[in-house]
């Protein structure tokens, strides 16, 4: 079933010329096309969801929830599009008493890229899928898209990407805006080919790293938004832990090994001034009896997971706290180790176990957080369980460069999509820091900025004059002017 390089070439140069046709299109004709197909995953969610319980492990609660992220997230993206947000569309007019000298009348605009491709995710077969994330937000932008289908949930991909297709065409979108290749060959000529602009990928960090630096082989290099792996670690403060220990450990057990620790915002590292592990032992080992447990989504997964357990295991100076065992549907494992010894080994604190294994870390009371912290490789998240009146804020400062969200007091493995959220984070959590895969500012990484400057209004496009055809948000002179009324988000 893998698609051949010939045709690849085929669905690209269709997808570009769908794209010509298709980028100057007006905001509600876009917004049309994101609901045929928001309502067309509706429409077939039993049969989706049943597919996914076919191929994946997972149930059928977790699914339809998925699925339900990405219609919601498809509908939040048209309100995006139809308010004009995702365009930045700012207008200076002519001034011939700007501060620095006379000012020429200048407008600028996003505008989309072109062909996009996106690599499908093997853990989230709806949200970081076919229309997931990536799929959705450079539809959104204006793009076309051509997505490798992860083969972990092969008929699922498939069925999904003919249900898009169809709803496409039914609302009238050129042919060619959305399509789906197979196999690694045909990942390969997408990064390849010269008619793609950008590339989405979610998934590890060998082989994102291999496609990124593809990316930048190419004779015109292309940007790659890749998601490769994170740790995120999980600071507790002496005075959270005196106040609340059993609640953080509860708390701690029920995030690291939700979706069997299949999550990219599983916490993988926990700091805390552990006195008694035989207590906390007894403690986690009495949260992990009630988990429900489930094979690990592919064959290759469970490999990369028991490889990184035993290497991590083995490592000088780490004990088994919570022994978990080899079955089928593995139970939790938990392992500790002392800060002093990832002072001596910072690499320890840089394994992803991806899977149902966690790595405490024992403090002395009085350590430097800051100076663990300042070990860490760039995250995804990182957390942070401390009491209000605390003075955190040099380790804050140290984790803010490290990682892209932070959270107090509550755990990173729920990834809202809405206005505000950033997911990314410095690498290699991400190959691209200043970027976002979730909520709506996702949008803005398949787009450019073009200025038009001292253009005649009748050369310019409808963003940009003065009458604003289409009634989206700008700034003009300096003023933000919203649109006189935004589309509600269903």
């Amino acid at each position: 079933m893998h698609t051949t390089p010939e045709q690849v070439e085929n669905q690209i140069v269709a997808a570009h010329a769908a794209y010509e046709q298709a980028r100057d299109v007006e905001p509600q004709v876009r917004g049309s096309w994101l609901e045929a197909i928001a309502a067309a995953l509706e429409a077939n969610a039993d049969e989706l969801v049943g597919l996914g319980e076919q191929e994946t492990h997972l149930d059928q609660g977790r699914l339809r929830f998925e699925l339900k992220r990405s219609v919601f997230q498809l509908r939040l993206f048209r309100s995006e599009i139809l308010a004009g947000e995702h365009l930045g569309a700012i207008i200076d007019h002519a001034d011939q008493d700007w501060g620095m000298g006379p000012r020429p009348d200048l407008r600028r605009v996003n505008v989309p890229l072109g062909v996009v491709g996106v690599f499908g995710a093997s853990n989230f077969p709806f949200a970081f899928s076919v229309m997931g994330g990536d799929t959705a937000s450079a539809l959104a932008a204006g793009c076309a898209v051509v997505h490798k289908i992860h083969e972990g949930h092969l008929q699922l991909a498939l069925r999904t990407a003919a249900l898009v297709e169809e709803a496409l065409a039914s609302a009238g979108a050129p042919q060619g805006l959305f399509s789906a290749v197979v196999g690694r060959q045909a990942a390969e000529a997408l990064v390849d080919h010269p008619l793609t602009k950008a590339i989405g990928f979610t998934g590890s960090t060998a082989g994102g790293r291999a496609l990124f630096d593809r990316a930048s082989r190419r004779p015109t290099p292309i940007p790659f938004y890749g998601e490769l792996g994170s740790i995120n670690p999980v600071f507790v403060t002496e005075q959270a832990w005196d106040v609340r220990r059993d609640a953080i450990l509860s708390g701690y057990a029920a995030s690291f090994t939700a979706g069997m620790g299949q999550f990219c915002t599983k916490p993988g590292l926990l700091f805390a001034p552990v006195e008694d592990t035989d207590e906390v032992a007894a403690l986690l080992q009495q949260e992990l009896e009630s988990k429900s447990l489930a094979p690990l989504l592919s064959p290759k997964l469970r490999e990369g997971f028991d490889a990184a357990l035993d290497k991590v295991r083995s490592a000088e100076g780490v004990d088994v706290l919570v022994k978990g065992d080899d079955a089928e549907a593995p139970r939790p494992t938990v392992l500790a180790t002392t800060a002093e010894a990832v002072l001596a080994q910072p690499e320890l604190l840089e394994q992803e176990m991806f899977g149902p294994a966690t790595l405490l870390i024992r403090y002395r009371p009085g350590t430097d957080l800051t100076e663990l912290a300042a070990l860490l490789e760039g995250q995804l998240t990182a957390t942070v369980q401390g009491e209000p009146e605390e003075k955190l804020d040099d380790l804050l400062t140290v984790l803010r460069e490290r990682s892209g969200r932070l959270v107090w007091n509550a755990w990173p493995t729920g990834v809202s999509v809405t206005y505000a959220q950033q997911h990314g984070g410095p690498y290699p959590a991400t190959t691209a820091a200043s970027t976002t895969s979730v909520g709506t500012a996702a949008i803005g990484r398949f787009m450019r900025p073009v200025a038009y400057d001292s253009f005649a209004p009748e050369q310019l496009p409808p963003a940009l004059r003065d009458d604003n055809p289409w009634n989206i948000t700008r700034r003009v002179d300096g003023i933000h002017q919203p649109a006189s009324q935004k589309a509600e988000t269903r």
